[in-house]
């Protein structure tokens, strides 16, 4: 049985930028609002921290944050992937020596890497690194699908633990559980499939949604663990507007924008990512209301 980073909720905690780089007042501001709010985990610098348009200086700055203001908490994982394995490998040697408890490694993208590829590149980062390891299976950003025997080869390797499973197929989600068993960890990567994939055996989820309804997220996940899957189901399905409306653009355009209505200051994402438009902030903001009331 592999390692356990978290059971529960983790969330990929968004990056607030000002026009001197990273906002670090109004990021420990959130990570304290998420543990004292039930987040089992904080994940920093992925696709939703906008890892893409950051420095190696403001992404390490960022994780040192992370790790002081959770004080081990809860378990800090950090985004080290990209599609040069060389890179990846160096940059997730820095990351280790910051107390992160684990690494979340994104498919390569653009190279478009056969499955053979994948399966070399995972290999030759847990050869060179200490941490637990998990996969981030997102194919609608990166062009590239784990696929499920390739993740059965990739769980024996030792350190590599879990998987963010966002390929939006349960049918897949359900062949990598049959065929990795206890060997590799699966967590949700998207908030509308939280129970489906709780449902063939993960043990959590890896989240935008949390960063709004932190406690409902963790809630609906230990609710299912604990055996209330009728309560865990209803909040799936009660929450599915607002989540559709949390991605009625591109993430993180719109989960940067309802932080904003609720009190943070988080600014906007950085370009090539614009400001939320004015008719899906309208929607936003309704079902952030009905939601609240």
């Amino acid at each position: 049985m592999k390692k356990i980073l978290f059971k529960g909720c983790g969330t990929a905690i968004s990056t607030p930028f000002n026009e001197n780089g990273v906002n670090f007042k109004e990021f420990e501001k959130l990570i304290e609002d998420q543990i004292q709010n039930k987040v089992d985990a904080i994940i920093v610098c992925g696709t939703t921290g906008e890892s893409s348009t950051m420095t190696t200086e403001e992404k390490l700055s960022t994780i040192k944050c992370a790790v002081k203001t959770s004080n081990s908490r809860i378990p800090i994982i950090a985004g080290t992937g990209g599609n040069n394995t060389k890179q990846v490998i160096e940059y997730s040697k820095q990351v280790e020596k910051l107390g992160v408890d684990g690494l979340l490694i994104v498919t390569p993208y653009y190279n478009k890497c056969t499955q053979n590829g994948l399966f070399k590149h995972y290999e030759e980062i847990a050869k060179n690194v200490t941490l637990p390891i998990i996969l981030y299976n997102v194919p609608s950003r990166t062009g590239v699908n784990i696929e499920p025997k390739t993740c059965l080869e990739l769980s024996k390797i030792e350190n590599i633990v879990a998987i963010k499973e966002a390929s939006g197929n349960i049918s897949q989600v359900a062949e990598i559980a049959h065929l990795c068993g206890d060997n590799l960890n699966i967590y949700s990567g998207n908030d509308d499939q939280i129970v489906p994939v709780l449902s063939v055996g993960g043990i959590g989820v890896i989240s935008v949604l949390s960063h709004i309804l932190p406690e409902y997220t963790h809630n609906m996940v230990h609710n299912f663990l604990n055996g209330n899957i009728s309560k865990a189901q209803k909040m799936q399905l009660d929450v599915i507007p607002l989540i559709k409306s949390l991605f009625s653009e591109v993430n993180p355009i719109p989960v940067k924008a309802a932080l904003n209505m609720l009190g943070y200051n988080y600014g906007i994402p950085r370009l090539p990512l614009t400001k939320i438009s004015t008719e899906k902030e309208t929607l936003l903001k309704n079902e952030l209301m009905k939601f609240s009331k």
